[in-house]
């Protein structure tokens, strides 16, 4: 399986983790304190390729994701579960330890974070829901961003994160059907 596009991951266990995965190239970020020299091959990479952001799920991975949306329009995001980038002995979280087959899946789902956002879903919803406050929120939060395939957020973040995947009405009414027949 080969990518046209150039997927940015964090570092070098990265590379390596997707190449076993399939046929890429990637920008290593080294960090997630992105200097300008990355910022700008990310740029160049968007304009003739396209580019996929794939970073760890935890906050240094949601803050270079967040530095990259700020400064590189027209991004495709890609998430992977916590769950599923666990160090097989529980020692750290990141792309690296994911299966190829995980990869693959979360490039194939991958994201365009729209710039015009536009509320389909309002915080009311949310409460309705019961994905904010409340006991048992943070894991229906969890298995929302699993079903949209959008990562998790917490109770703050989520409404940016629906308005900014674009998830439609029914979209997310489908996903909280499932997971209310789940409890």
């Amino acid at each position: 399986m080969r990518i046209r596009e150039i997927i940015v991951v964090e570092g070098k266990d990265d590379t390596t983790a997707i190449k076993n995965a399939l046929d890429a190239d990637t920008i290593e970020t080294n960090g997630s304190a992105i200097n300008e020299e990355t910022i700008e091959k990310i740029k160049l990479a968007q304009k003739t390729r396209g580019v996929i952001v794939l970073t760890d799920p935890d906050y240094p991975g949601q803050k270079i994701r967040n530095t990259i949306k700020e400064k590189v329009h027209g991004c495709k995001h890609a998430f992977i579960e916590k769950g599923d980038a666990i160090h097989k002995y529980g020692k750290g979280v990141g792309v690296e330890h994911a299966s190829p087959e995980v990869i693959r899946k979360a490039l194939s789902n991958a994201h365009m974070m729209h710039e015009e956002i536009i509320e389909t879903i309002t915080q009311e919803d949310l409460i309705a829901a019961g994905l904010i406050g409340g006991s048992g929120a943070k894991e229906r939060r969890e298995k929302l961003g699993k079903l949209l395939k959008i990562g998790f957020t917490n109770g703050k973040q989520l409404h940016k994160s629906l308005m900014m995947f674009q998830i439609s009405k029914e979209e997310f009414a489908a996903a909280i059907q499932v997971i209310r027949q789940e409890e």
